[in-house]
């Protein structure tokens, strides 16, 4: 009984062990950056062939909350291309090999910089959940034991997924949630300097209508 807890045992904290491997070799890029204004960034993400790639983009502050996009291919097309966007999601698929390059154009503006938030998501069907070994190259369990270890192993894998997922969500949503803080802070502002200067406009014609009325019955007596 104990050496076949055991055999349980050390296969389970293995798998553990390779989920965890697993989630801290993920290749997934998310990453928040001010633009200067009058300036283009470039990034470089490399991806291997027959993959998948992702790009996601938001502008979470500065003024108009809009910058150019542009998605390089390795020899050089331009895949993508948008002039004052907000936010924008593209995928290619199937990829080249090499380096991707990402550009963020802010050089319309001369005076406002903009923060911008990004996420790069590759997915590689070779790519597999554990020691880089694929399914098809498993030998067939020829056991019941091995049978559920493998049903394990897939559980664990397809954890890992779901995790990663919501982890991709919760990025975008706290992407969503600067923006929209930004944008109540800056609406914030302006209702209160408009309202500022409405008082003051008020209180100067009450000043000046009191003035007006007191001037007219302000009749000087002349003497004969």
């Amino acid at each position: 009984m104990d050496s076949l807890l055991r055999l349980c045992l050390v296969p389970f904290l293995v798998s553990v062990v390779e989920v965890v491997g697993a989630l801290r070799r993920n290749q997934d890029v998310e990453f928040t950056f001010v633009l200067p204004a009058g300036a283009t960034e470039c990034f470089y993400q490399t991806v291997t062939r027959q993959s998948s790639l992702e790009v996601e983009y938001q502008v979470i502050a500065g003024s108009s909350l809009d910058v150019g996009f542009a998605l390089i291919s390795p020899t050089g097309y331009r895949l993508v291309s948008e002039f004052r966007r907000s936010d924008g999601i593209h995928s290619v698929d199937p990829t080249e090999d090499g380096d991707y390059r990402v550009c963020f154009d802010n050089s319309f503006s001369s005076f406002s910089e903009k923060m911008v938030f990004a996420r790069l998501i590759m997915n590689d069907p070779k790519e597999t959940f554990g020691d880089d070994i694929t399914w098809e190259s498993q030998p067939e369990p020829d056991s019941l034991l091995e049978y559920k270890l493998v049903d394990i192993w897939e559980k664990f894998d397809l954890v890992r997924q779901h995790l990663e997922r919501s982890r991709q969500a919760q990025a975008a949503l706290r992407a969503f949630e600067a923006r929209d803080r930004y944008l109540l802070e800056d609406n914030l502002w302006r209702v209160s300097f408009w309202s500022f200067a409405n008082l003051l406009v008020m209180l100067a014609v009450a000043l000046t209508q009191v003035y007006t009325l007191r001037s007219l019955f302000n009749v000087k007596q002349v003497r004969a």
